[in-house]
């Protein structure tokens, strides 16, 4: 299933820009459909790890 990055940063409670680094960095799984449009494995995002850091 493929999520908007907006929605993988809410599911994470982080934010966009963090999970762009994720997707640049290779931790989670990411589509692009168009010349604008990325997508967000939701299964790679809810296989990425946690930060220990609360």
């Amino acid at each position: 299933m493929w999520i908007t990055i907006q929605e993988a940063a809410t599911r994470r409670d982080v934010s966009t820009r963090t999970i762009r680094r994720m997707i640049s960095a290779g931790l989670i799984e990411a589509e692009r459909f168009g010349p604008r449009l990325i997508r967000v494995n939701a299964v790679s995002l809810e296989h990425a790890g946690r930060s220990l850091v609360a």
